[in-house]
């Protein structure tokens, strides 16, 4: 069943991923959880390695890639027995960068995005007030024009990324009398005047920092208005299920951590002069559990997939957060239960799952708020409207009535110009051979290099570079390099300018190949020791 919403791409860039983190991540995790902090050096190494802004545009650093290359990461990232460490990312780039990209200005944009798919900075999003909570439409943080600035005034609290985050986006009232109509959306840089913050402690989730933000006469520049004055409200009620979608896959992912760290100990435990998964009684309640948590799951892979069809699934995502994050409280309980005493002890990291997965049942929107939410479409048969729809159709409006009151452009502008353009792309059609040969030469000096100095792949390989063809037999005990067309164990195709920037190092091998310039044909554990040649 899995591969119906999973490529091959997909499942390779798990691979790597759960590499990097099994490297990087697993054997400090226990460590970041006593400090209470993640070093942001982490952050900046997975956006070397592509890991992030894998659904951004490219133009920002992103990889433009398909839904569920999230759903990959979301899942893996929760892996670690760490809810702090998988929460950080997760609200950088699925519940504060995401109302950037699809409000901001270019300009908004160009500031602010780059940073969050290259880990050099973390970004939070700032709702939750002390006296509002779920009540977004009540919030009192004021934001009050002056020139071209805002006045910020206010308080936010529960802001994870808060203490160690770069900005925050953050919800304001611009207009204190207009109800929803007065809430806009400000991005706040964490170190300007007037921004402070003081660290809660909690139950769970150690390794992210939370916050209570509090803002004294802290001035922002206008420009930093995500979107339109007044359509704040709007534009988070779009925003919010991809938060609780991205909830759900957290949900369902602890649980299946937890079950399958049970499993292992139960498999070792041993009561009663046997071990303690020969039970009936425990046996059946792992069968319940993994029942309810494979129906969960595969019902989050259809919200999955109604969102990277573009589907407003308010409904879907809210029934997907809902029976995620409950289902996580039930089976953490559970698995807890199957260790005695031993699942009451810090050593054991089912303690820490019990204690992290609490939060779900409550943060992006409690399973109260779900309820009703539900109950109003199914009861009331209330629709929800996307605000970005709205806002594209009203400026597709815009765009077709000033269409209609101006003339069309002169594309010739006389046979003079005209001419000048044909000369030049005769001029680059002469230079086009000529350069053509000096590329394929360069790449090939260089694979004879790179090759030269890697161990012998064992394996034949062949790049097939715009129809110019170069093999490399790696089978004896050096890697030897030609320009023969014969059949191996595997064929990369991409383009010559696409391999030179693989070579430079200014394309990252993997996000290459998932964004579709590099091309595999035959056995793609050949092209995973591609690195080893181009690096």
């Amino acid at each position: 069943m899995t591969s119906y919403y999973f490529t091959e791409e997909h499942e390779l860039f798990r691979q790597s991923l759960r590499d990097f983190l099994k490297k990087e991540v697993l054997p400090n995790i226990d460590q970041w959880e006593e400090d209470r902090q993640i070093p942001k050096e982490l952050w900046k190494k997975m956006g070397d390695q592509g890991f992030l802004g894998l659904n951004y545009p490219e133009e920002y650093g992103g990889a433009d890639l398909d839904f569920f290359y999230s759903v990959v990461f979301t899942e893996e990232i929760t892996k670690c027995y760490s809810g702090g460490f998988s929460i950080v990312q997760s609200v950088v780039q699925y519940m504060s960068g995401p109302y950037i990209l699809k409000h901001g200005t270019e300009k908004l944009k160009q500031k602010y995005l780059p940073k969050i798919i290259s880990g050099e900075a973390i970004s939070a999003i700032g709702i939750t007030e002390p006296g509002a909570g779920s009540d977004v439409a009540n919030i009192q943080t004021k934001a009050i024009k002056q020139g071209d600035h805002y006045i910020v005034n206010g308080s936010k609290t529960f802001i994870t990324n808060g203490v160690y985050g770069d900005f925050i986006v953050t919800v304001v009232k611009t207009d204190p009398e207009a109800g929803i109509n007065g809430i806009s959306l400000l991005v706040i840089d964490r170190d300007a005047e007037g921004v402070s913050a003081n660290k809660l402690k909690k139950l769970g989730w150690h390794a992210s920092d939370t916050a209570e933000l509090h803002f004294d006469n802290v001035k922002v520049p206008a420009e930093n208005l995500i979107g339109d004055e007044g359509q704040g409200f709007f534009y988070l009620m779009g925003g919010l299920q991809l938060e609780r979608l991205v909830g759900a896959i957290l949900g369902y992912t602890g649980c299946e951590e937890a079950m399958n760290y049970a499993l292992q100990y139960m498999s070792e435990r041993e009561a009663f002069g046997r071990k303690i998964n020969r039970f009936q009684v425990l046996r059946h309640r792992i069968a319940q559990m993994a029942a309810e948590i494979e129906s969960v799951k595969y019902f989050v892979y259809h919200c999955c997939r109604l969102h990277n069809d573009k589907q407003y699934a308010v409904k879907e995502c809210s029934m997907a957060k809902l029976l995620a994050s409950e289902l996580s409280d039930k089976v953490a309980y559970q698995c807890l239960q199957f260790f005695g005493g031993y699942g009451y002890m810090e050593e054991y990291k089912v303690a820490r799952m019990f204690r992290d997965s609490r939060i779900g049942t409550i943060g992006g929107g409690s399973s109260e708020i779900m309820r009703e939410i539900i109950a109003k479409m199914v009861i009331d048969s209330k629709q929800y409207k996307r605000a970005d729809e709205m806002e594209l159709n009203q400026k597709a409006t815009a765009s077709v009535a000033q269409a209609a009151t101006v003339a069309p452009p002169n594309s010739m502008n006389g046979n003079g110009h005209a001419k000048k353009e044909n000369e030049t792309i005769s001029k680059q059609s002469i230079n086009h051979k000529n350069e053509e040969i000096m590329s394929f030469e360069t790449i090939l000096s260089g694979i004879k290099e790179r090759a030269a100095n890697a161990d012998a792949l064992g394996n034949t390989l062949k790049f097939d570079l715009e129809g110019q063809k170069i093999y490399l037999d790696g089978t004896g005990e050096e890697n030897v390099v030609s320009t023969e067309d014969k059949d191996a164990d595997c064929v990369v195709e991409v383009s010559m300018d696409d391999f030179q920037q693989l070579m430079s190092g200014d394309l990252n091998p993997m996000m290459a190949f998932m964004g579709g310039k590099l091309k595999v044909k035959g056995d793609m554990g050949v092209a995973m020791k591609l690195q080893s040649i181009i690096s």
